[in-house]
């Protein structure tokens, strides 16, 4: 038994020492602050938590309003959604960012693998953005587009060139839910249509549109929204009906039995079949659009068998409608193989929407479409006061030119690659990790009762791990329609060194729950 007291908290830390995996290094054993007394020469086992990565960045002294003000002022006057979705029964109180790190008020820093839900791209005050931000406050802060000025254009032939043909006509907006409801709109308008089609478990935001595209009961509710949406039945190979060994484009596949022969797959016709059901049955001949996340955020990271979206897109055309990729989570390099999501598929949709990572934090999102659509809006006048504001068009050229000079699409594809693999190896130790999945850095790591039934991981289980995760100094996500998800979705800065960090991290603390079960 070896007992380590943190230099400078006070709070213990107990480790158990196993035989098996001892990688041998001269190391410190530490808590979350970064606080760590020395060891020389010391042998871990898998479950023994390695320091955190070392940061040369020193956080400023917080100052300002005590934890207990906050939480007063929170339940006081701010809305009460956001003591309901408060994250942990003891909160995190951030107050300063540095690329994949977090300090909060007390000086604790955490390795944020959960990135603002998916948001941070290039890390968290990134220098070379938070310099063009500094650069265009100093300038111009404000103005519209009924006037011409020089960040609008530039940023918007910057982005339509990280699309392919026809895709070159911007629509910018401020977030999400409005890109989202824009494209709903101009689906319906373009095509005469009304009819939509989402999957079940999706989520494309949460305004009173966009919130018929969502499919999560936890983000409805009993009001008429979202009038003429749809949703089909969600083809996830691990949890669904339908799923093999070989289905989905991910380094890690589900442990389902398979025999489909090669280039096959059998779930993929299944899962279509319930498509065309839902054609059938429960829309007009004439749709206006199918929405598809091209991996599902919210809902866990969930990947559809490979060619999935190419017989959806083709069903859908037939009947008139028009395909929009939803890339708010999965754009901008995330997925690691492609700079867009919706490549992985080997498709081209007709609309694509995105929003988190393109601004880095900044809040920005934009529609992008053929100039045939495009135009179908000029019918009326569309006018958005903030959408293209000249800083939010300064931070988002930033951050493309980031992703580029950084080789961040590069990191996100090698570490992502490597932590999905190494969090294969623990699914296979424990019982109560069911899949892991995702591409790049959105992974997925659902959590069951056991492996033959499935059923998800009791929601009073899953955050004593969630809890014991942060309370080593890792921050990561949750979702899923039953909220047995972790979601990890780091800014895509993060190295191998961190990665070892959650993962050493992750298995105490699956360690921990298992010996109390």
């Amino acid at each position: 038994m070896l007992k380590v007291v943190s230099c400078a908290s006070g709070r213990w830390a107990v480790f158990t020492g196993h035989t098996g995996y001892r990688p041998q290094f001269s190391a410190k054993i530490h808590l979350a602050s970064g606080a760590s007394c020395q060891k020389s020469d010391l042998r871990f086992s898998r479950t023994d938590i390695p320091e955190m990565p070392s940061c040369s960045f020193t956080p400023e002294e917080y100052k300002g309003m005590s934890k207990a003000r906050m939480i007063e002022v929170r339940k006081q006057n701010c809305n009460p959604m956001t003591m309901k979705v408060t994250y942990y029964k003891k909160p995190v109180f951030i107050h300063q960012g540095y690329m994949q790190y977090l300090w909060d008020v007390d000086g604790t820093r955490y390795l944020d693998l959960f990135a603002g839900v998916a948001t941070v791209s290039v890390g968290h005050c990134h220098p070379k953005v938070t310099a063009a931000a500094e650069k265009q406050l100093k300038k111009l802060w404000h103005t519209t587009f009924i006037y011409v000025y020089p960040t609008l254009q530039e940023y918007c032939e910057k982005l339509a060139s990280f699309l392919p043909d026809p895709l070159k006509v911007v629509f910018l907006t401020n977030s999400g839910s409005e890109a989202n409801d824009l494209a709903m709109f101009m689906a319906r308008l373009y095509t005469g249509n009304f009819d939509i089609i989402t999957f079940r478990g999706s989520y494309h935001g949460g305004s009173p549109m966009a919130m018929g595209l969502t499919s999560n009961a936890a983000y409805k509710y009993p009001v008429a929204n979202g009038l003429g949406c749809t949703n089909t039945m969600c083809p996830d190979v691990f949890r669904g009906p339908w799923g093999g060994r070989h289905c989905r484009d991910s380094p890690v596949q589900t442990t389902r039995d398979c025999s489909c022969a090669q280039g096959h797959c059998a779930a993929n016709e299944q899962y279509i079949r319930q498509l065309k059901e839902t054609l059938a049955t429960s829309v007009p001949p004439r749709i206006a659009a199918f929405f598809a996340e091209p991996i599902q955020g919210v809902g866990g990271a969930v990947q559809y068998p490979k060619n999935y979206l190419k017989d959806a897109f083709k069903l859908v055309r037939e009947r008139g409608g028009i395909c929009i990729a939803d890339e708010v989570q999965t754009g901008f390099g995330r997925t690691g193989s492609h700079f867009w999501g919706f490549q992985g598929h080997d498709v081209i949709p007709d609309m694509v929407t995105m929003a988190k990572g393109i601004g880095n934090g900044f809040p920005m999102g934009a529609v992008v479409t053929t100039p045939e659509i495009a135009n179908s809006f000029t019918k009326g006048v569309h006018f958005n006061t903030f959408g293209g504001n000249p800083v939010a068009c300064a931070v988002a050229s930033a951050v493309l030119d980031t992703i580029i000079e950084d080789g961040t699409q590069k990191n996100s594809l090698d570490v992502g690659t490597y932590l999905m693999t190494e969090l294969a190896k623990l699914r296979d130790k424990y019982e109560i990790i069911g899949d892991v999945r995702g591409k790049g850095l959105q992974i997925g790591v659902e959590m069951v009762k056991d492996k033959t039934s499935r059923d998800p991981l009791p929601p009073e289980d899953f955050a004593e791990i969630f809890e014991d995760v942060k309370d080593m100094g890792v921050l990561i996500g949750k979702g899923g329609v039953y909220g047995q998800i972790f979601r990890i979705k780091p800014p895509m800065c993060i190295t191998k060194e961190d990665a070892d960090f959650f993962l050493a991290v992750f298995n105490k603390s699956v360690h921990n729950y298992m010996e109390k079960r």
